[in-house]
């Protein structure tokens, strides 16, 4: 059952009377159930025999100073949400208190709204934490050995594109927005290919200045231009027998183009100050975030280049087309991170993962990237939780939230429907009025908590749930997705609810 401010206990640590008297008085009159120890020794033996659901707890104490309470608590209670408290708010401070583990930390003298908001963010984190716990991983990330993830249907055509290209030599254009995993894209095609023993070099063309591009390419002889003090190879002769990744080719030189095709046609090149032809063995995959046909119409960019490149176009659809891949996305990345020691969060939990997929996530997968592992680095548990995104993310409207078990307070409702709803706030109180009279839905909601208040079993959420989940599932005849999307859930949800109520096989109505 989800506990509520009148079943929180909060145990305050501080060797002040009356700071513990204040705090008792101000989270009391909110239902909280609090104790108070003197000391950080006291406090630390009060844990360990009633285990409370949040620690106030003083930094500058006689005996064990806060600090030293909050390293021994995190043996104890790793889990367990510590506010620190502090009148001295020095830089040392707050870094000490975070690096520790602490949820927050409070300075003194206390705003009482301040106290309970603290009191009730950490309950709620607690709540969070406890649901992201039933998750289980369908994912094992040694099956991503290139770091392409997705079963989207847009995914999938990539990927059997890759398929039919990767075992010959042919061209291939990779397209797709900045941080869609091009590259990953251009390796795994390499990776597959009978060139995989061979060098996979990538150059992003749009890094190198115009004056040394072809020098890096192609290379140059001693005494060709200032500062060739040496003969220098470049990367096409470095990857012979290899491939060679070109990235935002759309970049490049119209003089630099006309080296490439020379390349692509004859298969050979000349080191810039040389006059040696050199044969190379070398397969060519480019890539752009560029409309290279544009390019061509304005002269910017070679045609015959430009066909010479587009044998096989492979497209990387942005991650806002194929949203229902991010859970399993954000997924992998976790354990990446893990394996690389750079974070121990495995799990996210519901209502962050809701908002991770509302996202439209204008730099794609990278920008997931970097919000999962900025994400995972300042969470402090097991899981990230909506406090732990970034604020520009936290604040994404989410259109359909991902179903809990928790009843929300009516100050989080107000918010909720602030945030997902704006229309619902401005309607009339008239509007709101004829609607209560006349909307189907809301006549369906009265018989239905008349029920709930009828019947002395009270998991009319649960069995509702089910129901809906169940006609879904049969109405779109087994498809998952289709499913998902009427239910207004990620598919990974929808796969949690039908492994919970029994659904997943296909067959008769089940009781």
């Amino acid at each position: 059952m989800t506990k509520t401010n009148k079943t929180a206990t909060i145990l305050v640590i501080d060797d002040d009377s009356e700071i513990r008297y204040s705090l008792d008085r101000v989270l009391s009159t909110k239902g909280f159930v609090v104790s108070t120890a003197p000391s950080g020794e006291d406090g630390l033996e009060a844990v360990k025999a009633s285990q409370p659901d949040v620690v106030f707890l003083d930094i500058r104490m006689g005996g064990m100073s806060g600090i030293e309470t909050l390293q021994h608590l995190r043996g104890v209670a790793p889990k367990l949400p510590i506010i620190l408290m502090t009148a001295y708010g020095t830089a040392q401070t707050a870094i000490e208190a975070m690096k520790f583990g602490a949820f927050d930390y409070i300075m003194k003298p206390f705003d009482p709204e301040r106290v309970i908001s603290l009191a009730e963010g950490a309950v709620r984190a607690v709540e969070d934490m406890v649901r992201a716990g039933d998750y289980e991983s369908n994912l094992n990330s040694d099956d991503y050995k290139e770091g392409l993830v997705g079963n989207s249907p847009a995914m999938q055509e990539v990927f059997k594109i890759i398929g039919q290209v990767a075992a010959s030599d042919v061209t291939v254009l990779v397209s797709g927005e900045s941080g869609t995993g091009k590259e990953l894209i251009a390796r795994c095609v390499w990776q597959h290919s009978h060139r995989n023993r061979g060098e996979f070099l990538a150059v992003n063309c749009a890094a190198i200045p115009d004056n040394l591009i072809e020098s890096e390419l192609f290379g140059h002889e001693k005494g060709s231009f200032t500062g060739a003090t040496a003969q220098r190879i470049g990367k096409f002769e470095q990857c012979d027998r290899g491939t060679i990744f070109l990235d935002e080719i759309g970049d490049m030189t119209l003089s630099t183009q006309t080296k490439i095709l020379r390349v692509l046609q004859e298969g050979e090149i000349q080191r810039v100050g040389g006059s040696e032809t050199i044969k190379v063995d070398i397969r060519v995959i480019a890539a752009t975030n560029k409309g290279l046909e544009d390019m061509v119409e304005a002269k910017t960019f070679r045609e015959d280049l430009y066909y010479r490149l587009n044998v096989v176009r492979i497209r990387v659809p942005p991650l806002r087309e194929r949203k229902e891949d991010i859970p399993e996305i954000v997924d992998y990345m976790l354990q990446m991170l893990e394996k690389e020691r750079k974070a121990k969060v495995r799990k996210v939990s519901p209502e962050a993962l809701s908002i991770l997929c509302a996202c439209e996530w204008p730099g794609n997968v990278r920008e997931l990237e970097n919000v999962v592992y900025r994400s995972a680095v300042v969470a402090q548990g097991d899981a990230i939780l909506i406090k732990d995104l970034p604020e520009e993310i936290a604040g994404v409207p989410v259109e359909a939230a991902v179903t809990t078990d928790r009843t929300l307070s009516d100050s989080e409702e107000a918010a909720k429907t602030t945030v997902a709803d704006p229309v619902v706030g401005d309607a009339s109180e008239t509007e709101a009025t004829d609607l209560a009279d006349t909307d189907p839905l809301r006549q369906a909601v009265d018989t239905l908590y008349a029920e709930l208040k009828r019947v002395e079993s009270k998991n009319l959420l649960r069995r509702l749930e089910r129901e809906l989940v169940e006609r879904a599932i049969a109405d779109t005849d087994h498809n998952q997705a289709r499913a998902a999307e009427l239910l207004g859930m990620t598919r990974s949800t929808l796969k949690k609810r039908l492994q919970e109520f029994g659904l997943m096989k296909k067959g008769k109505r089940l009781s």
